[in-house]
């Protein structure tokens, strides 16, 4: 389960052309492979976010990424963070998923959520529908790709999805965990509690407390250990060996992305010891671990390494 996961949500980098830009992100995933962290992930995107870069911004197909990293690492897990359920068939996910376990040795991780996204959606051709329709499609989408990676042959003739007697051969080489992200208490920690390994929130740190407890009443509910789940929180850093370098580094990236300066109060900024200090107070709220996203400097040489040396003993 992640207690240290490194995502990659940025692949556009200063001075880096096409023909570089896979070079600096395996250049990240072995730093991280390498300084701590025990999973790899990347978005599920196919447009930048709003809140990081304009829509143009380069985006890369996550699970062709994905395998392309498996060659370059060796200990890390893989995973999507998180796969947007209405963008693939739930076939095509379970024997997606189950091709990168097999391609990088067993190290497959399934990050699933609703989806979310709508000039995505829109622009792309997926229908995104309502909330409640994207989250019923997700329910019916975890019958069919769960019972596909358990090597089962599930059929369901669902509302959303029919399969008959679904095959995945072959299966993965074991079993897959599963990270439901987000923080909806009422439907998204329910699925986690009914469905998943890990919960992913997605919260302001305050919130944490309340959420554990909603995933508590779930699992109580439907009679699941709630210490079978490992809950992480999503969080955005900025490190540099000085506090001044990284406020630097952070005045940059604004500087050549100017939608990410509403982002930048979200960041966790600093030295080394700062962000050990800052991530002890996280740790405190109640979970288990974390992801962390250096979007500003990931793609500056030993930023991850830093990051990954500073951070592991706060989840060790």
């Amino acid at each position: 389960m992640t207690r240290l996961g490194y995502q990659i949500p940025n692949f556009t980098y200063p001075g880096v052309p096409a023909d570089r830009l896979f070079d600096t992100i395996v250049a990240q995933a072995r730093e991280a492979d390498e300084s701590g962290f025990d999973t790899v992930a990347v978005m599920d995107h196919f447009y930048q976010l709003p809140m990081i870069g304009t829509a143009d911004r380069e985006m890369i197909e996550c699970y062709t990424l994905l395998s392309a990293l498996a060659q370059h690492t060796s200990r890390v897990r893989l995973s999507a963070l998180v796969t947007g359920n209405t963008y693939r068939a739930p076939a095509l996910l379970a024997k997606t998923v189950t091709a990168l376990d097999l391609v990088s040795g067993g190290r497959a991780q399934l990050g699933i959520g609703a989806g979310w996204f709508e000039q995505e959606h829109d622009s792309l051709g997926f229908e995104f529908g309502t909330f409640t329709d994207r989250f019923e499609r997700l329910e019916e989408s975890l019958h069919i790709v769960l019972g596909m990676l358990r090597g089962e042959r599930p059929s369901i003739d669902g509302k959303w999805y029919q399969v008959r007697d679904a095959i995945n051969s072959p299966g993965p080489l074991s079993p897959i965990p599963v990270m439901i992200g987000g923080g909806g208490e009422r439907k998204t920690l329910r699925l986690v509690a009914q469905y998943a390994d890990e919960s992913n929130l997605i919260c302001a740190p305050e919130d944490v407390p309340r959420k554990l407890a909603a995933l508590d009443e779930h699992c109580g509910r439907l009679g699941r250990d709630r210490s079978e789940i490992t809950v992480s929180l999503q969080t955005y850093a900025c490190i540099a060996p000085t506090h001044d370098e990284a406020i630097a580094d952070l005045d940059a990236y604004i500087e050549r992305n100017p939608d990410a300066a509403a982002r930048r109060d979200t960041l966790v900024v600093g030295s080394p010891a700062e962000i050990r200090a800052r991530y002890e107070d996280l740790r405190a709220t109640g979970v288990d671990g974390f992801t962390v996203s250096l979007m500003a400097n990931g793609h500056i040489p030993g930023r991850v390494t830093l990051l990954g040396e500073t951070l592991a003993p706060v989840v060790g």
